[in-house]
């Protein structure tokens, strides 16, 4: 599957993408594709991290059960600069709240899907990409969200 890169403050990204669709983003130094969607999401993410993009505008293929795909779609409703809990997404898709945190774990397209977004009920909770609760603080303070973590 065609890949790109690209540098940012969290670290070295690569995109994944196939059938027309992202289906991973991970930390990792792989791939140099060009396609036009890969092109695309590389422009998006260099907008996103120069603050010149709020919403990114791409086909998401997330692969897994319905109930991961209903996890993804309640974190990329969750605007920019603002957070969830865990529970909230929880409450409104009426299940408890661990899953919804191992599905936040295996968010296969991080950033783009905003998992970093998603905090627990007495503090950060976990983030699986990167340096871990680093970059998802790095990734809120990047977002002006900071100030939740005071």
């Amino acid at each position: 599957m065609p890949s790109a890169r690209i540098d940012t403050i969290v670290g070295t990204l690569s995109v994944t993408e196939a059938e027309g669709a992202i289906t991973s983003l991970t930390w990792k130094d792989q791939g140099n594709d060009r396609t036009a969607l890969l092109d695309r999401a590389i422009e998006q993410l260099k907008a996103y991290f120069a603050r010149e993009l709020q919403n990114f505008d791409l086909p998401l293929h997330v692969a897994g059960s319905d109930f991961q795909r209903a996890v993804c779609d309640a974190m990329l409703a969750i605007p920019l600069g603002q957070t969830r809990t865990y529970g909230d997404i929880s409450k409104a898709l009426k299940v408890p709240p661990q899953p919804v945190g191992n599905a936040c774990g295996a968010n296969p397209i991080p950033v783009i899907i905003p998992c970093h977004r998603v905090l627990g009920a007495n503090g950060l909770g976990g983030f699986s990409g990167g340096t871990g609760i680093e970059t998802k603080i790095a990734l809120l303070k990047h977002e002006s969200a900071a100030s939740l973590l005071i």
